[in-house]
């Protein structure tokens, strides 16, 4: 199997690119990158995996590279991810999350071979959710509450479109909320980890400072995610969309306080107005059960535990 891996130095794209590495090692794995990526998430990988320089933006570079690997399966990570960035800059959102997806289809389409695809959607996409609504299943209206959940419905969209259009082999998943070691410490649970860390090492004074702690998620360890979109291509149904989830919603007060719980220095929390989105998503409880009927996925690293490697990782690494 030859598997391409979009944006394989980020978060997602170095853990999927372990998975294969353990538990696949036959196969050939592919991944994307940008001249200015940073490759410290696939430093310890990188001689096993074959990294391609490729502006995703850019049709002619998509093309001579999908030309190149010839792909089986494609997982298509790349984008523009973090939700308060899109409000600052809602146009390279779009551009990026969009566009390039667009290109991979095109290049895709080009060699028509036997290329399966999975889209990583997001829980994002369905933005505001009546209480009658919960848990989410597939069926329940779209309503983005960002520039960021708009692209990701487009993305989603798009991926439908040329299944249906092209007969192309095309998966669609939403993910809710996941984590673990190595998550980018702009997102809420890694940047509670750090700041814990740094107040444990003296180098930030014992207060915490907070967004929305109202704030529902539904969170699943970034292991589990990455088992699950494989199993999205192995036993999903092309131009199907899943929701992928633990089906169980922390406060984010309740995040804290997990955190809290793993370190012996008493700390005050601070609300930082900085912190607050323009408009929030209040709640995203998601029902994995037509995903886990298909593919048989659960699972399986308690949250506590995901939390508690975070705090481990940025205890390493400060």
């Amino acid at each position: 199997m030859r598997v391409l891996i979009t944006g394989i130095t980020g978060f997602v794209g170095s853990y999927l690119a372990e998975y294969f590495l353990e538990n696949y090692p036959k196969n050939k794995i592919y991944g994307t990158l940008r001249w200015r990526s940073r490759l410290e998430n696939i430093e310890h990988i990188k001689r096993k995996i074959n990294l391609i320089e490729c502006d995703l933006k850019d049709a002619n570079s998509v093309s001579k590279m999908i030309e190149e690997v010839v792909p089986d399966y494609i997982f298509h990570l790349a984008a523009q991810s973090f939700v308060p960035t899109s409000w600052h800059a809602p146009t390279d959102t779009l551009t990026t999350n969009i566009v390039s997806q667009i290109n991979i289809f095109e290049a895709v389409k080009k060699i028509d071979n036997h290329t399966k695809i999975q889209i990583a959607g997001s829980s994002e996409e369905y933005g505001l959710v009546l209480e009658n609504e919960l848990p989410i299943k597939e069926t329940n209206p779209l309503r983005p509450l960002s520039p960021y959940g708009v692209s990701k419905v487009a993305q989603d969209l798009l991926g439908y479109q040329y299944f249906m259009s092209y007969k192309m082999s095309i998966v669609r998943t939403r993910a809710f909320n996941h984590t673990g070691p190595r998550r980018g410490e702009v997102f809420v649970e890694s940047n509670f980890a750090r700041q814990i860390v740094e107040i444990e090492k003296g180098y930030q004074e014992p207060i915490i400072k907070v967004g929305n702690l109202e704030a529902k998620r539904d969170y699943t360890d970034v292991r589990d995610i990455v088992r699950a979109y494989h199993l999205a291509l192995e036993k999903g149904e092309s131009g199907e969309i899943y929701n992928i989830c633990s089906g169980k919603a922390y406060k984010i007060n309740e995040v804290l306080e997990l955190l809290l719980s793993h370190t012996k220095i008493k700390i005050k929390i601070q609300e930082d107005p900085d912190r607050f989105r323009p408009s929030d998503v209040p709640v995203l409880l998601g029902d994995n059960s037509k995903f886990k009927k298909k593919t048989k996925w659960t699972a399986t690293i308690n949250f506590e535990q995901t939390l508690k490697d975070i705090l481990a990782y940025w205890r390493k690494i400060l």
